[in-house]
């Protein structure tokens, strides 16, 4: 097999290639030459090259490939590099060594889960253990030195779905399962789990421990959200909470940025998000280049933040460069408005806006300076020149009503059946809909309108 070593020969740029099928899962080596993608009718290993992604080497031999190679997840050791592990449809878990000679690669074969493996986790740091977990609701750790597993635990629970061997703790990993539910365990004790909470309203398909904060857990759900949790405490702490639009499938953390996890969807939604979760109600950056489900992303390099591998059911495998990326913060509009109960207005537009000088005069309006807590202007915090978010600065207007005016709603009824919303030029329509305030003494509005003209 060709085999690439050096990382500073990789491709900088969003490149992608056709796989023979769907992908299921991928992960990438050590030294980020090379990324294997794994599926149902899939076993192939890829270099990154300047040209783009090379096809190094076929794992699916034979006439007729057993199940064996019927993979719905596939994990590169990330200490020796000859060495994958995959989770098997039909319950197998399988180990293989790409420094075998012959054209087979497989080396060691488990078939104790009785249904579907749906994932499959090396020690960070102990060569031959590998961790499992599958649809039969059990876990099982091996030593590859061995013909069978050394433990099984019982999540006395419903299937599951994923399994991570903490990055800092030795004996801890977390497992998360289909009722909703995530446990702790110590490998060193497979009779009973450490801690279960609680962390989704159905099933949790996906976890990922921090690299850096020891105790933080993302979990992702099919009740669209993504849940960080603080472990290092007597009793378990979510502390971020992101709502996605759809089920959320696989998440990762991005390496070197703290705040910072990458997500994607198991149905419906194609495109990759990457989230910073102090700021969870709109997505940092976008890929879109799907045209079907994502169901693998890895982080090309464990310190390199700028790059994000992913395969999809479109039979598609890219490299997505970070700063190729969309930023929907950047078409999000920073502008409202909000009719108060009373008759009073409260307007939000960019400072710009707020601070032209007004031409059909203020009347109802009052200027609230930032001392007064009543209507403080609001603005975002100036961000880390390394962050991330641009920087978006809205003022708040409020305009109230006449003391003694009516506080009816027919005003409202006449404002509808008045307006104009189309068929004139722009600056036409807010002519007249201004002098429909007018007449209707609606004198905030008729500001608002002057304003837009």
């Amino acid at each position: 097999m060709e085999k690439m070593t050096k990382v500073s020969s990789i491709s900088g740029r969003t490149m992608f290639c056709h796989l023979d099928a769907p992908a299921n899962a991928i992960s990438v080596c050590r030294d980020a030459s090379q990324v294997v993608v794994a599926g149902r009718n899939i076993f192939k290993i890829y270099g990154l090259e300047e040209d783009g992604f090379v096809e190094r080497l076929n794992l699916r031999v034979g006439r007729k490939p057993s199940l064996n190679f019927s993979c719905a997840d596939v994990m590169w050791h990330q200490m020796e590099e000859n060495l994958l592990a995959t989770a098997a449809t039909n319950g197998a878990v399988v180990t293989w060594n790409l420094a075998r000679p012959c054209r087979n690669k497989q080396e060691q074969l488990f078939t104790e889960h009785k249904r579907t493996v749906n994932k499959v986790c090396f020690h960070p740091t102990e060569v031959n253990m590998l961790l499992s977990g599958s649809q039969d609701g059990f876990m099982k750790c091996f030593d590859l030195r061995k013909k069978e597993s050394v433990s099984t635990f019982s999540g006395q629970s419903e299937s599951v779905r994923d399994v991570q061997f903490s990055m800092k703790d030795y004996f801890t990993f977390a497992a998360s399962f289909e009722n909703g539910n995530v446990q702790l365990w110590d490998i060193r004790r497979p009779d009973r789990y450490e801690r279960m909470f609680t962390a989704h309203t159905g099933p949790v398909f996906c976890c990922d421990w921090h690299p850096e904060d020891r105790g933080w857990l993302a979990t992702g759900g099919r009740d669209k959200m993504v849940k960080v949790w603080d472990m290092s405490t007597n009793r378990v702490k979510e502390i971020y909470c992101v709502q996605t639009i759809a089920s959320v499938a696989r998440v990762k953390w991005r390496p070197e940025r703290r705040y910072h996890l990458a997500t994607c969807s198991m149905m419906v939604d194609h495109n990759i998000y990457v989230w910073d979760v102090r700021r969870p109600f709109i997505p940092f950056a976008t890929f879109e280049e799907h045209k079907d489900v994502t169901t693998g992303i890895v982080w090309r390099h464990q310190h390199d933040s700028e790059f994000l591998l992913s395969g999809s059911k479109d039979s598609t495998l890219y490299q997505h460069m970070f700063k190729d990326a969309s930023r929907p913060v950047d078409r999000a509009n920073p502008e409202g408005l909000c009719f108060g109960l009373f008759g009073d207005l409260a307007f939000a537009a960019k400072e710009s806006l707020m601070t032209a000088p007004p031409s059909v005069g203020d009347v109802g309006r009052k200027t609230y300076p930032g001392g007064d807590r009543r209507y403080p202007i609001f603005f975002f915090k100036k961000p880390d020149v390394t962050a991330q978010f641009a920087q978006v600065s809205s003022a708040l207007s409020v305009f109230e009503s006449e003391a003694g005016s009516s506080v009816g709603m027919d005003w409202f009824i006449s404002t509808a059946q008045s307006y104009l919303l189309s068929g004139k030029p722009f600056a036409e329509l807010c002519e007249h809909n201004a002098q429909v305030a007018k007449k209707l003494n609606r004198l905030q509005v008729l500001v608002l309108s002057a304003k837009a003209l």
